[in-house]
């Protein structure tokens, strides 16, 4: 053994690490430190694993004579992340005819008989990968069942099961290491994140059989799993089972026979048959979860009544409990706040934020789209807003099924549970606004069939639903189901609040949120938002009462007679200004001014222009040729954003009115409010010019007719790749540059938000785009805009306000691109405040280590 290190024996000095043995092989040196009752192990590192894939075997004698002439043994997988995976454990290696035998005088016929059946069904299914069904009709039990097995496997394989100890465990190796560089293997590792040429490592172990005789009265037998907390929780409770007279986890899977650990009303408990062991077996729970610094289960053994310590791994967890599990580990200072906050994925927090699918819950998959806003909901279908608003009024929970979802829809989304579309992608309507509103949402689910004439929805294996059948989205995975499946609720728990304070003490970027409402304010501040990055004030407008005011304001012919229908607006947009400076009192609020097309609040079937017309005591004919005059090829590169503001200047002057009147209003109640006025869709300086001389002259205006000071910021949204590129000239009028990440990705790609969703999943497996521009920032050419902007920004104002206000703000990839920069602030929905906030908390840490 001394000629070959990649065959260790694992000892408390061992030369070893997870990077080349694996993380089991790692964590079974750590045992031995301990002193645990570790049976003897040799660990057989990624090299010579790699290589007896390639044919290359080790001196398999070598392996052997480091355990007892005649022990049996078993050899389990060791990858560096044991969430990889990796092959099956093999247990019983060694097993063989004079070893029954044997066993037949010590363990008695019926144990050895069991040892030996089960390693020839290993053997044959993993090993020897024979047909599985040889098994099934062997009905008897004991040695008739062995007898029966030995045949079948003859039969099967066309040659006796092999009785040499070495030539099993080399071709057990073989096998392992062979279904480790398989096609399928590979594939499987690297949906979990593995790279592509992970190795693994493999263990060979002793067995501590766990099976004796039943007759000799030598002690309690048997094999189980512990752990100290709850997976679904991470609350402080032990679980797992135990199984008398069994091996590896056979005790998970055991049923009625199984025992509970600790004792329990249901049924007979380890804690009453062998007290000691159970004691013995919860000090050393306790004592790896101080020594190796993480809550492990341990796979363990009893035999005669003295307990082995087969293997530990990490307890497999919920993202809840992986919340609460490291802050209940720093809280007990195992491990430092910085390490507690490190170990939670920010993106997990989702999870804690919206209901969702019980893991445990059978899925009916109906069909896939994108997951758009997480959670999860289950509602009755319903195909129009009318139908989801008329469904919320009797208390029915729905899902709103739509093509594509506008404006028009937002009083619909509101009263549904979640939405389904057909098209779209991440940052498409339907996905920005169910991430605004914290409702489920999956979009580009084009794969199924949506027919809204008919009302039916048809499932990916051709199945039929028709309006009022209860479906289920679940916006974390895309996937729509069929029924009601079992749900977890919301955990906003004592953990989550002080991961989050943890996470606030470090972080170094201020992280906004996106809130068009009062309560979209009011959720941003219950998540501890440093302020609204972005409101947009179209959202506004769309209440019933507010659009016909908009309607008649887009009929006027005169600006005069704009002023009048604009000037019905102002109070409701005064007290929708001065609710949210209330809501966040004393944090920033940015207001961006109107930007969609006006064409988005006119109807655009027969019925809605007839009602219109008859709303405005005008002809039909007037009403289609408004709706179609204001029609564009282009719409979302047409007539909106600032274009509007100069072309229509009373649309502004309201706007800022309001506002300022609002100011002065909410300032009456504390510190003075200093909003944000945020210009959307600038393309050149002269645009900004013209909107900052009107704004400016009506802050004169309020100021002289209320005879109160006041101040503001007026800055621009760059959402066009001119404004990036001509970013110095622009500055040079602005207190603040926020990069609209949403419109400058869809600008610099030549994409359609909307419509990328078709191909973007093809675009990504083929490796075109690394991720979905529209979801993870594109750091080599909008990240290069944005360093541009940003540094001939800084060229006219060196202490100008910089940040991004898309939806690329809730994601921790961009945040880093952001951050690098010297961003001040992202904003991102009131619903991912906390995922950005972790991100944020997680960069400045590691730019520390």
């Amino acid at each position: 053994m001394q000629e070959n290190p990649n065959i260790t024996p694992i000892t408390a000095t061992a030369p070893m690490s997870a990077e080349t043995h694996g993380g089991r092989a790692k964590c079974l040196q750590r045992l031995v430190r301990m002193n645990l009752p570790v049976p003897r192990t040799v660990a057989l590192s990624f090299d010579t694993v790699h290589g007896i894939a390639s044919g290359h075997m080790p001196d398999i004698k070598a392996i052997l004579a480091q355990f007892p002439e005649g022990a049996l043994l078993c050899v389990r997988p060791s990858s560096e992340d044991p969430d990889w995976g990796g092959p099956g454990a093999i247990l019983n290696i060694g097993m063989n005819d004079a070893r029954f035998a044997g066993m037949c005088e010590t363990l008695g016929e019926d144990a050895a008989s069991a040892l030996y059946a089960r390693f020839i069904e290993a053997y044959a299914l993993h090993v020897a990968r024979l047909d599985p069904d040889m098994f099934d009709e062997i009905t008897s039990d004991g040695a008739q069942a062995l007898a029966e097995a030995l045949r079948a496997y003859e039969d099967e394989a066309e040659e006796p099961f092999p009785q040499e100890p070495e030539v099993q465990l080399q071709q057990v190796l073989r096998s392992m290491a062979r279904a480790w560089e398989g096609t399928t293997a590979r594939l499987l590792r690297q949906a979990k994140g593995a790279p592509i040429d992970a190795g693994l490592g493999l263990v060979v172990q002793e067995m501590a059989l766990g099976i004796g005789n039943p007759d000799a009265r030598d002690g309690e037998t048997g094999s189980g799993v512990l752990q100290l907390v709850n997976s679904q929780t991470g609350c402080r409770q032990i679980t797992g089972r135990y199984l008398s007279q069994s091996q590896g986890r056979d005790a998970l899977s055991g049923g009625a026979e199984a025992l509970y650990l600790q004792r329990d009303p249901r049924g007979p408990s380890l804690e009453e048959e062998a007290p000691e062991a159970f004691a013995e077996i919860v000090a050393i729970a306790k004592r790896m979860r101080r020594k190796l610094r993480a809550e492990m289960q341990i796979e363990f053994t009893i035999q005669g009544g003295r307990v082995h310590v087969l293997d530990g791994v990490r307890v497999q967890r919920s993202n809840r409990a992986a919340v609460r599990i490291a802050v209940a580990l720093a809280e007990d200072r195992i491990i430092p706040r910085e390490e507690a906050l490190m170990r939670v994925e920010p993106r997990a927090l989702s999870e804690l934020l919206h209901r969702q699918i019980d893991p445990d819950a059978e899925r009916d998959v109906l069909g896939r789209g994108v997951a758009a806003s997480p959670g999860a909901a289950t509602g009755r279908i319903v195909f129009t807003s009318t139908a989801a608003q008329a469904s919320a009024a009797r208390d029915e929970p729905c899902i709103l099924v739509r093509r594509e979802t506008s404006p028009e829809d937002i009083r619909g989304m509101q009263a549904a549970v979640g939405v389904l579309t057909e098209r779209g992608g991440m940052t498409s309507h339907a996905a920005v606004i169910g991430r605004g509103m914290g409702i489920p949402c999956v979009v580009g689910a084009a794969s199924m069939g949506f027919h809204y004439r008919k009302k039916k929805l048809v499932a990916l294996d051709g199945r039929v639903l028709s309006e009022g059948d209860f479906v289920t989205i679940d916006g974390a995975s895309g996937e729509v189901l069929a029924g009601s499946p079992p749900m977890l609720e919301a955990a906003l728990d004592d953990s989550f609040r002080t991961l989050m304070d943890w996470a606030d003490a470090v972080r170094d970027i201020d992280i906004r949120a996106n809130a068009d409402t009062p309560m979209d304010a009011q959720t941003a501040r219950n998540f501890r938002a440093d302020g609204i990055g972005l409101c947009r004030t179209e959202h506004m407008f769309f209440e019933t009462e507010r659009m016909i005011v908009m309607r008649e304001m887009i009929f006027a012919n005169t600006p005069e007679d704009r002023r009048a229908a604009l000037d019905l607006l102002l109070p409701m947009q005064r007290a929708d200004f001065i609710e949210l400076f209330r809501i966040m009192h004393g944090l920033p609020v940015c207001i961006r001014l109107f930007d969609p097309p006006l064409h988005e609040f006119l109807p655009t079937d027969k019925a809605g222009m007839r009602a219109l017309a008859e709303a405005l005591d005008l002809p039909v004919s007037d009403v289609e040729r408004r709706v179609e005059s204001l029609s564009e090829y282009n719409p979302m590169l047409g007539m909106r954003g600032v274009r509007l503001g100069i072309t229509l200047p009373e649309i502004y002057d309201m706007q800022a009115r309001a506002i300022f009147e609002a100011t002065l209003a909410a300032s009456r109640e504390g510190a003075p409010v200093v909003p944000e006025i945020m210009m959307p869709l600038v393309s050149a300086k002269r645009e900004v010019e013209l909107v900052k001389a009107r704004v400016d002259a009506v802050a004169a205006e309020v100021r002289a007719e209320t005879g109160r000071d006041f101040d503001y910021r007026l800055g621009v949204m760059v959402e066009t790749p001119r404004a990036a590129l001509r970013a110095e000239e622009i500055a040079a009028h602005s207190d603040f540059l926020s990069f609209g990440t949403n419109d400058l990705t869809q600008m610099t790609y030549g994409l359609s938000r909307d419509d990328a969703g078709r191909f973007m999943s093809e675009y990504v497996q083929q490796g075109v785009f690394p991720e979905d521009p529209f979801h993870v920032l594109d750091p080599d050419g909008v990240g290069e805009l944005l360093r541009i902007g940003a540094e001939r920004g800084r060229l006219a104002k060196p202490d100008i306000t910089l940040s991004i206000c898309g939806e690329h703000g809730g994601n921790p990839e961009s945040i880093a691109i952001c951050r690098d920069i010297g961003f001040t602030y992202v904003s991102c929905s009131p619903f991912r405040v906390p995922v950005a906030r972790l991100a944020a908390a997680q960069l400045a840490i590691r730019d520390k280590m």
